[in-house]
């Protein structure tokens, strides 16, 4: 079998299954088995797989018309142009998140350069925001704290941090929320905690629910569990004039803003991501 009859079999299978993007996600699983870039697969049409690449290859696309994500069955995840490892222990990085480390990289960006930057990445997963930071932000004294209450998500930050060539930057930390992080004090405190309702778990997506680590999705009944948790603890851990940031979830922007307001946070902001949806709150301490 040929790349291009592969590919027609695959994406008739994906499609039966109702899967959103077919095409995509049988150009990708392709991508992963031959390891070669999507161009050639588009160059290279002819090409006959082996026995081995054929069987790999279908054994790949039943898994993802089960349900299971594309970013589970390659391992991997681009995020902020660097390449993340990706396993069921840890959420998939998402591309609203690169909104949360774009503004406290602009943040960051107004610092001196002589200034010694602390920050803390609360509930890190896959290390996408700590070790996206450690990468881009160019403050020679600058030392991040990474921490997830989840020993297997802290082993893959590791790894990705390593992989990334960051990994002497960042402190990882086994810890619920601040329980082990006594008389430590940050400038920034950074934050995208579980905030889906409940409730609102069933209604997922399959790929979602029944694959990713519901510990890192479910944000407790109204979904502000962790916000209100956090919001209340922070300002014992942050600096005078601190920045506290959050990634929130769809209509919980003033919520959360709310919650800042309470605790005396000043000069809250709200910012929007690129489909205009209220996406990341930051407040001074």
């Amino acid at each position: 079998m040929n790349i291009e009859t592969a590919l027609s079999k695959a994406i008739n299978i994906l499609k039966n299954a109702q899967k959103i993007t077919p095409a995509v996600d049988a150009g990708v699983i392709l991508c992963f088995v031959l390891s070669c870039e999507r161009a050639y697969l588009l160059s290279h049409y002819n090409y006959e797989l082996s026995r081995d690449e054929e069987e790999k290859y279908f054994n790949l696309i039943n898994l993802r018309a089960s349900g299971i994500p594309v970013q589970y069955i390659t391992g991997h995840k681009e995020f902020m142009s660097l390449n993340f490892n990706v396993n069921p222990h840890v959420l998939i990085p998402r591309p609203e998140t690169e909104i949360l480390v774009e503004t406290v990289l602009n943040y960051v960006g107004n610092y001196n350069c002589d200034k010694y930057v602390r920050i803390l990445d609360m509930g890190t997963g896959s290390g996408c925001i700590a070790v996206s930071l450690a990468c881009y932000i160019e403050i020679e004294n600058c030392r991040i704290t990474a921490l997830d209450i989840s020993e297997e998500a802290l082993h893959t930050a590791c790894l990705n941090a390593v992989a990334n060539g960051v990994s002497d930057k960042i402190t990882f930390v086994l810890s619920n929320l601040f329980e082990k992080l006594d008389g430590m004090v940050f400038d920034i405190i950074v934050s995208n905690p579980p905030y889906i309702p409940s409730p609102e778990i069933e209604n997922l997506q399959i790929e979602v629910k029944g694959h990713e680590p519901i510990i890192a999705l479910d944000g407790g009944e109204d979904g502000l569990y962790y916000y209100k948790k956090i919001v209340e603890e922070a300002p014992c851990f942050l600096e005078s004039n601190g920045l506290l940031a959050f990634e929130v979830g769809y209509n919980q922007a003033r919520e959360v803003a709310g919650l800042m307001e309470e605790r005396h946070f000043k000069k809250i902001k709200i910012i929007k991501d690129l489909a205009k949806i209220d996406r990341v709150v930051m407040g001074w301490y």
